[in-house]
């Protein structure tokens, strides 16, 4: 008797729910198409230049870095990149960062998944962003946990709300949140939620994941503390260089206190054994070139600055809400009486991607909302992109 594929299996890839976002991107991948899906990064920020003579640098023939950056490396990532991200505050906004504390990973979502296998069984439950991003909600629901969602204002994760399901028995063991310039909705943890989450983090002994990979993208270069920076036992902070760099190295990591460090070490030797040598050799590099990564954050700061307010302003002078962030890459835009999943379908006859606001849903429903990216476009497209937005919509009224 033959068993059926879907029987074969296992329960975690049962589990696995599809990306909304990756299928986007496949069926937006076409000539003339813009595309606010994706939360990709200009390929105008990514340094080529001194990226190759990075790697030139790393790979003279002969040289001992070049045979250490193409042999099997540690675990928990090359030694002298991790005090490199240690000494780097605007990456993580955590004042003195152990490197023993830091593990490198192929990008910050395989953070995510590591902290999964390590902190969560099936039927587990975790408090999250609600709306969530997709790849977080996506993990985690792969292995097996029960998530809750947190509604989420101008003023980020609502602590109160938390602090009220908490008083009547709640117990999560993680609460999950994308504290500066969230994804999707753009907003910031504001400094009193900040504290009251770390603080209620203390009282009920939950753990906080604080997913930071924006942070390097503040508009005005102003930010609030890190929630790590608050009590380090208490927070798994995770950050990358795909935003900053290119998301194409795979470089991401994570700040764990040292109770729950070895355990992620041993799950990721069983994922990957490390992550790539070559590339964290030639992050190095850069990051240590003088001055280099603070000018370049500063030059992809106002290009996102710049086309974040051309993409609102469109987007408000056509009657609809949209939340003007004050960094990151994403404008989380209201459209009352609009189904955004299906003004998707039709906006893409017209030429016009994004990402409806269903896909973040968590307990609450964000059928009227959408995320538009402003990072890929430049502003002249992104007008466009929102003046075609709007005609459909308008016709769905």
């Amino acid at each position: 008797m033959l068993t059926s594929s879907k029987a074969r299996l296992s329960m975690r890839a049962s589990l696995a729910p599809t990306s909304t976002i990756r299928e986007l991107l496949a069926l937006t991948d076409q000539p003339g198409m813009r595309s606010m899906a994706g939360g990709l990064p200009d390929p105008a920020t990514f340094p080529v230049d001194a990226l190759r003579a990075a790697a030139q640098r790393v790979l003279v023939e002969g040289s001992d870095a070049a045979h250490r950056a193409l042999q099997y490396g540690p675990t928990d990532g090359v030694f002298d990149f991790r005090v490199a991200i240690a000494a780097n505050q605007s990456l993580h906004g955590i004042a003195e960062m152990n490197p023993d504390e830091l593990v490198v990973t192929t990008g910050s979502q395989q953070a995510l998944d590591l902290l999964t296998r390590t902190m969560i069984d099936p039927g587990d439950d975790i408090a999250v962003d609600d709306p969530c991003y997709l790849g977080a909600r996506q993990t985690f629901l792969a292995g097996g946990a029960t998530l809750r969602g947190i509604p989420v204002d101008s003023c980020g994760l609502q602590t109160e709300v938390l602090a009220e399901m908490l008083a009547t028995g709640y117990r999560p063991r993680l609460v999950y949140t994308v504290a500066n310039f969230q994804n999707p909705s753009g907003a910031t943890l504001s400094e009193q939620r900040r504290l009251a989450l770390v603080a209620l983090a203390e009282q009920y002994g939950f753990v906080i994941i604080e997913d930071d990979p924006y942070r390097s993208l503040s508009f005005t270069g102003e930010l609030l503390s890190s929630l790590g920076s608050l009590n380090a036992e208490v927070v798994i902070s995770i950050g990358s260089l795909s935003k900053v760099l290119s998301p194409g190295m795979r470089l991401g990591w994570l700040r764990a206190p040292m109770w729950i460090r070895e355990a992620i070490v041993r799950a990721k030797q069983a994922c990957d054994l490390h992550t790539s040598t070559l590339t964290q050799m030639i992050a190095l590099q850069i990051l240590e070139l003088p001055g280099f990564i603070d000018s370049h954050i500063t030059a992809n700061r106002v290009r996102y600055a710049t086309r974040s307010l051309a993409l609102g302003s469109a987007i408000e002078a056509r009657g609809y809400f949209a939340a003007m962030p004050k960094g990151g890459m994403f404008t989380w835009v209201q459209m009352p009486g609009v189904d955004t999943e299906v003004l998707l379908a039709r906006s893409i006859l017209e030429g016009v991607a994004f990402v409806p606001g269903a896909a973040f849903s968590v307990d609450q429903m964000w059928n009227d909302f959408a995320r538009l990216s402003f990072a890929t476009l430049d502003e002249t497209n992104l007008v466009i992109a929102a003046n075609i937005l709007a005609d459909v919509a308008d016709t769905m009224r």
